[in-house]
């Protein structure tokens, strides 16, 4: 594959030029493995996977098959099903392991994002007098912040007074790494733990979570990342970068459906750590020892035991067709592709301001490949929501965040360098 994507390959913004582009991909034939929206007659230009990635065309093949399985064995289908049930989530922890780079041990596919992250500050929000703030970025996703907010309260400190937020400095959009180690660094005898997210949801930003890691552990205290926008998007090294703990949704990059099975992330060194806090549920409890109802919780010694209720196989069975795909093309491929079409997109928008009488859009998403996944973020500074409702009739599925920013996000399983150029050839009509 050539992985030469950077800025300064020679772009031309023709449609020859996106086709030749698309030809030479080795990934554009998972295209056809996917639903692609129909508007006005014709296939949309999706790009809001960052949002609700496409349905894979095999999912209900797989959803058919587990209530097909149901119908024949009932009860019996969580020993006799084509995949039994009763180990059913045990399939994911292989191919998630290599998205997210954990070890199988410490993945588990289970519940949803924010209750996983509930669930896990439980265990690694564990504040004392002297230890108990919580540093966060600015403007991290409302759920996140909600959760947060609530955790703190829940163990009786004030949010106001505990939660640290690294913000950008003022006139940038993004935050520098420097002055999030420097923020921790000046609270770390205070800091019980440090929660980013992998990539912020509004400006497409990826955090140096490995020098996050790394300067929370010498402050003494845990981090924990939100990989909602980052799993299948970017390149992942979890246990690599040390992170003690991290969640994830399914349904943006990993395609499973709207409201698909989450994961967690917990790293080796806690798993085995039966004496951790944590909510127990009878699912987490030791498999030899599980149905024979006792009542002491044995919790098990990987990610496992950490969950609650057994698996919810009909969601499960549609993040199976999607991680099979995932299995197929390869992170590090999908990755590669990722920034490719980011950076052709960052292209295209560069020449649509070139061409405009005055600058039109501001892209908030960081120019740097390592800062970056698919996702770029553009601040209108004219006619914002007219323009997007204007991409809507024109069959582009974009997504909408006040004040005035359209975000997109090419996605390297489905979306093509045509639809970039595109895209970009409708909003140029319409700035006009």
């Amino acid at each position: 594959m050539d992985t030469t994507y950077g800025m300064d390959i020679k772009y031309k913004n023709t449609l020859d030029y996106a086709q030749h582009l698309d030809e030479k991909n080795p990934l554009r034939h998972f295209r056809e493995k996917f639903y692609i929206p129909i508007v006005n007659g014709k296939e949309s230009i999706y790009l809001t996977g960052n949002s609700l990635g496409l349905q894979p065309k095999q999912t209900q093949e797989y959803v058919l098959n587990e209530l097909e399985d149901w119908a024949t064995y009932g009860v019996e289908g969580h020993l006799h099903a084509r995949n039994p049930w009763l180990s059913y989530h045990e399939m994911f922890t292989e191919t998630l392991s290599e998205i997210v780079g954990g070890l199988p041990e410490e993945i588990v596919a289970m519940n949803q994002l924010t209750v996983n992250l509930h669930l896990l500050m439980i265990s690694f929000y564990r504040p004392t007098k002297k230890r108990f703030k919580i540093i966060c970025e600015a403007k991290a996703f409302p759920s996140d912040q909600y959760a947060i907010r609530s955790q703190v309260e829940l163990h009786g400190f004030d949010p106001d007074k505990t939660i640290i937020e690294v913000e950008p400095r003022p006139g940038e959009k993004t935050i520098r790494t420097k002055d999030i180690l420097k923020i921790i660094k000046k609270h770390g005898k205070k800091t019980a733990l440090v929660l980013f997210g992998g990539v912020n949801y509004y400006t497409g930003q990826v955090f140096d979570m490995q020098a996050i890691s790394k300067a929370a552990h010498e402050a003494g205290a845990y981090c924990g990342v939100d990989l909602a926008h980052a799993a299948g998007n970017v390149e992942l090294q979890l246990h690599n970068w040390d992170i003690d703990f991290a969640c994830w949704c399914s349904y943006k990059y990993l395609n499973s459906g709207p409201g698909g099975v989450a994961g967690a992330f917990i790293h080796q060194r806690h798993v085995t750590d039966k004496k951790r806090m944590r909510l127990a549920g009878w699912w987490g409890h030791d498999k030899e020892s599980r149905f024979k109802m006792e009542k002491d919780f044995d919790p098990i010694p990987t990610a496992e035991g950490w969950q609650l209720s057994n698996a919810p196989i009909l969601s499960m069975s549609a993040h199976k067709a999607s991680l099979d795909i995932f299995k197929e093309a390869g992170m590090e491929n999908l990755a590669i592709k990722g920034k490719a079409l980011s950076n052709y997109l960052l292209y295209i928008l560069d020449e649509i301001n070139k061409k405009s009488e005055e600058k039109i859009i501001e892209i908030l998403t960081p120019r740097n490949d390592s800062e970056r996944g698919c996702q770029v973020s553009m601040l209108l500074l004219k006619d914002g929501k007219a323009i997007f409702d204007g991409l809507l009739k024109a069959g582009v599925i974009a997504d909408w965040r006040e004040p005035n920013v359209i975000r997109v996000a090419p996605v390297p399983l489905y979306n093509s360098f045509e639809d970039i150029y595109k895209f970009g050839e409708i909003i140029s009509a319409m700035i006009k």
